[in-house]
């Protein structure tokens, strides 16, 4: 199929489990009511996918609170009693933060209940999330290691491990989100794929990298409108990333500052090209949608376009993400019409 959809990752939860003071307050509730809500919130997120005509469905990471404390929360050697306060993103903004206090190991399975349950409810590919090394340890104070390159190993040793039983569960694409991959370029190269690369070591699934500016929040909002007409730092971290055994590459197009000729560093990589704006409550339409699909076709074959969103979707309105994951299928089945 040309152009299949996928979504970068998180959808917004039900108000029932995401708000305080509604129906009622999950958290405050017993283990086994607090499970019976994430995974009723796991099941609507693939029945309003699979309704948009969403080829490759995730779980919307609706069991997590945060992309990356929702892995962390599961690791021995991490204090999340005695937060830190801690520059995020070349001190973008600041965030208070666990800390790494002794070695790191994983107190077992992380994501194997929400994976489980979305493989057994759906017969689509499925995908599913972790947060990258580098993104990591750009989100946690370290205490421990002294050194930012160790620990960013330490984890992809952890990330490896629960992502080879993420492939055993039945999971078709693991994706691993690395915002930070345009924050640290030089990093990058030295030492971020390597570290990317020990995370996803032995997997025979399909691998993604996830990377975008930066959305959800004011501090990143801010900062896009200092970069300019043109958002050219993935011109210096592509090439690597196309030297790199991942297969594929999440990157925001729609409405984004990227010269999509950029995209064309991604040799041989499937690219999943955002073409639903996050940061817009403004719902596209089918045509926007395969207008964005036609402009990457022009740097990408059309074999190797994915149809995705710029980024994840939790920080939206749920009736506004509804329709945008509407307009996602409508698009891409559009452009099939059109350019198939």
């Amino acid at each position: 199929m040309l152009f299949p959809t996928t979504i970068a990752g998180s959808l917004p939860k039900p108000e029932w489990l995401a708000e305080p003071n509604t129906l009622w307050a999950p958290w405050k509730s017993s283990g086994a009511e607090l499970a019976r809500a994430k995974r009723d919130a796991t099941l609507l997120a693939l029945k309003l996918q699979e309704d948009a005509g969403v080829d490759i469905v995730t779980e919307g990471e609706q069991a997590r609170q945060h992309f990356v404390h929702g892995f962390l929360e599961k690791i021995e050697g991490i204090d999340f009693a005695h937060k830190v306060e801690m520059g995020i993103r070349k001190d973008r903004y600041k965030a208070m933060v666990p800390q790494v206090v002794a070695p790191l190991r994983l107190k077992g399975r992380v994501h194997a209940d929400e994976a489980r349950i979305a493989r057994t409810h759906t017969t689509r590919q499925l995908k599913f999330t972790l947060p990258g090394p580098m993104t990591i340890i750009d989100t946690i104070a370290d205490q421990y290691y002294g050194d930012r390159v160790k620990m960013a190993f330490a984890f992809a040793e952890l990330l490896n491990e629960e992502a080879r039983a993420l492939q055993a569960d039945g999971v078709d694409v693991i994706q691993f989100d690395e915002p930070a991959f345009n924050v640290y370029m030089d990093e990058v190269s030295d030492w971020g794929i390597k570290a990317l690369e020990r995370a996803a070591e032995g997997l025979t699934c399909a691998t993604a990298v996830h990377i975008c500016y930066g959305y959800g929040i004011k501090a990143n909002t801010d900062w896009k409108e200092t970069l300019g007409n043109e958002w050219r730092q993935y011109e210096d971290i592509f090439p690597a990333i196309a030297a790199s055994p991942i297969q594929q590459v999440a990157i925001e197009c729609r409405n984004s500052r990227v010269p999509l000729e950029l995209l064309g560093l991604l040799s041989g990589k499937v690219v999943q090209a955002g073409v639903i704006d996050v940061a817009s409550d403004t719902v596209e339409t089918a045509e926007d949608v395969a207008k964005v699909i036609d402009d990457v076709s022009k740097f990408v074959p059309k074999s190797n376009i994915v149809a995705t969103t710029n980024c994840g979707m939790a920080p939206m309105h749920r009736d506004i993400a509804e329709a945008k994951l509407m307009a996602l299928g409508a698009g891409a089945k559009l452009a099939r019409e059109r350019l198939g």
